[in-house]
């Protein structure tokens, strides 16, 4: 029997009161025992190291950071608080090779590099700050939503507020350079973007457009060029949808969207080579505002939190046709956001 574990972030505004834990059980294909596990206000983002070490975003006191926590105990232990004025991060990625964090702040407009010490607690090294605009009401400001690794090592964010992916150059100690920058087109929205398995194209989504674009990547310099650009939803569809997580298989042949508002998961076929996407599939997430999605590593099973009515639905992933069947929809976890697995 395989028993994997998964951490779910929440917001605490209604019914949360942090950190949950449940899981997912591969042999009887349904999730199980869910238990909370840790008090902390809006913990809506979370990434586990290898040493094991949960780094999640938190709000205190007028004030937003990252806070480490120690996974190897139950509740989780808190380790060390790195907290400023003003609100959390959106989004953290893990450099394991050079020991580093990354923070996207949203609402700031920044991106923090932290050193991580030998005892997991950080050690801020660097913060570049972001400016400017995008014509959609929710473009008033740069809102970095995204900061994690490029495959050859560099750091990219992704800022929605500026329709802008921007390509960093990154030493050891965590300082960062701007190397290049790419213009989505006007209120796209870019919220996440993930890499093919070769390094050589990009699949970046629109939050607010509820768009997904196929980019090259050069490594040379660290630019990007647009190569297509597909709907996550229905052309009928006219009332409100913001699309969120976004997640490609290994074997790089199909990519993943959530939509909340349409409240489905897109499911997109990739061909000629990286360069082209084909939408295959639209599946109910079987409840309100779907926010994060993971999978276990065979990829056999998607997970999906649905913020609004306090539910995950568990989906089973066909490898050949990339296609989801859903498993179980009623299982509860108050105001989900983020879902990772614990390896």
């Amino acid at each position: 029997m395989a028993i994997h574990k998964i951490l779910f972030g929440t917001y605490t505004k209604r019914l949360s009161k942090g950190l949950y834990e449940a899981e997912l059980d591969t042999d009887k294909k349904q999730l199980q025992n869910p238990t909370f596990i840790g008090q902390l206000t809006n913990p809506t983002y979370l990434a586990l190291s290898k040493a094991n070490k949960i780094y999640v975003v938190e709000n205190r006191n007028g004030q937003g950071g990252v806070v480490t926590l120690d996974n190897a105990k139950r509740p989780v232990v808190e380790l060390d608080a790195k907290l400023t004025e003003g609100s959390a991060p959106a989004y953290m990625g893990i450099d394991e090779d050079r020991q580093l964090l990354f923070a996207g702040y949203y609402h700031r407009g920044t991106v923090e590099s932290y050193t991580i010490n030998a005892d997991g607690s950080l050690s801020l090294s660097d913060t570049w700050q972001n400016e400017g605009s995008g014509p959609r009401p929710e473009q008033s400001s740069s809102h970095i939503h995204f900061a994690n690794l490029t495959p050859d090592k560099r750091l990219v964010a992704v800022d929605l507020g500026s329709d802008e992916i921007i390509t960093f150059d990154v030493t050891d100690n965590g300082q960062l350079t701007e190397a290049s920058r790419f213009k989505t087109e006007e209120g796209f929205g870019p919220r996440h973007i993930r890499f093919s398995p070769n390094g050589q194209y990009a699949y970046v989504l629109g939050e607010l457009s509820s768009l997904l674009s196929v980019l090259k990547y050069n490594s040379d310099d660290g630019s990007f060029e647009h190569i297509m650009t597909a709907s996550t939803i229905p052309s009928h569809w006219t009332e409100h949808n913001g699309s969120a997580a976004l997640r490609l298989s290994h074997d790089g042949r199909f990519i993943y969207a959530t939509n909340r508002g349409h409240n489905s998961i897109a499911v997109f076929k990739i061909v000629n080579g990286g360069t082209e996407i084909e939408r295959i599939q639209l599946i109910s997430t079987e409840g309100e505002f779907p926010r994060d999605m993971n999978w276990d590593k065979d990829e056999a099973f998607l997970v999906v939190a649905n913020q609004d009515t306090d539910n995950v639905s568990l989906y089973a992933r066909d490898e050949t046709t990339g296609e989801l069947s859903l498993l179980q929809k009623d299982f509860a976890i108050p105001e989900g956001v983020r879902v990772t697995f614990e390896y």
